[in-house]
């Protein structure tokens, strides 16, 4: 079994605001920034290539940060189907995809695919993003509970697919055995690692009773099992997979500094950061963002305006 980064963006920030304060911000300082990044992941069992989400559409373009950015991914290095090849996989080598939810940063490229199934749960598969495409396979998680969690499913020996609803109401989550370790690919569980020593959950949710009892039982299993934490949104991710840290709930790594961060000119157009959503004022009669009114919203997954950034 092997396990690799998909790497997408790099050398991007996050706010503690966006990271801690989805129970709300006490002792959040807003102030505070962790280092961001996209990247995905690629499963190869030895007989099969399965990817865990499939990045941004290619043609989303790259933001634009300034002071009020709550998350950067940072700079593109690659397009999706680029860094598949990089790591020596074409598309035809895949077999399945597993969906951990329906946000653009994960499903974006799923139309690169034809020939792939992709799993997604039965309410991920409905949504906008995955509905049109004919090689979804709904998942109703038959197989039963798995460790603490209630329902899973197995897709392949000692890959295991996982409902883990709350930060979409149909997110889920894939849990990898190997060599005695459990590789726990979480999608948004948590937006950077800091936030899973912390026990805090992010200000982005569809159900916050949900991402709370989701948080609780990953991090109850993360207590009774040798985990390897693989985030999507910190470079925390890819450095955990290249040195198989094991996470110690008990003994939180000190932070990374977040490097320089360059704040440069606007196209006038704005990118949700959380579904991938591109406002053009050309397309809406010349309105700038800014002229929007407050309680606008992205038309895609209802987010609010503080979501959006430059590009």
């Amino acid at each position: 079994m092997k396990i690799k980064a998909v790497k997408l963006y790099e050398n991007g920030f996050m706010s503690q605001t966006l990271a801690f304060g989805g129970e709300g911000m006490e002792g959040v300082d807003p102030e505070v920034r962790y280092r961001s990044s996209l990247q995905n992941y690629l499963i190869d069992t030895g007989s099969e290539v399965i990817l865990v989400d499939t990045g941004m559409p290619a043609e989303v373009p790259d933001a634009v940060p300034d002071e009020k950015t709550l998350i950067y991914m940072g700079r593109r290095v690659n397009t999706y189907v680029d860094a598949l090849a990089a790591l020596g996989c074409q598309p035809e080598d895949v077999t399945k995809i597993l969906v951990t939810h329906k946000h653009a940063d994960h499903t974006g490229e799923l139309r690169s695919f034809p020939n792939a199934t992709i799993y997604a749960s039965a309410e991920e598969a409905r949504a906008d993003e995955l509905k049109s495409l004919p090689n979804v396979a709904p998942v109703e998680f038959t197989d039963g509970p798995y460790a603490n969690f209630e329902k899973s499913q197995k897709i392949a020996d000692g890959v295991w697919y996982i409902e883990a609803k709350g930060h979409t109401t149909g997110n889920s989550i894939v849990i990898v055995e190997d060599g005695g370790l459990y590789y726990m690919i979480h999608g948004d569980v948590t937006y950077t690692d800091e936030a899973l020593y912390a026990n805090r959950l992010s200000i982005v949710f569809e159900d916050i009773a949900a991402a709370r009892s989701t948080l609780d039982a990953v991090r109850a299993f993360i207590r009774t099992h040798p985990t390897v934490y693989l985030s999507t949104h910190t470079p925390l991710g890819c450095e955990n997979l290249d040195a198989r840290k094991i996470v110690d709930l008990d003994n939180p790594p000190a932070s990374v500094p977040v490097g320089e961060i360059a704040f440069g000119q606007t196209s006038g157009k704005y990118v949700c950061s959380v579904c991938g959503y591109v406002y053009d004022p050309a397309e809406h009669n010349g309105v700038a963002f800014d002229d929007l009114p407050d309680d606008w919203r992205c038309p895609r997954c209802k987010q609010g305006k503080d979501r959006f950034n430059r590009a």
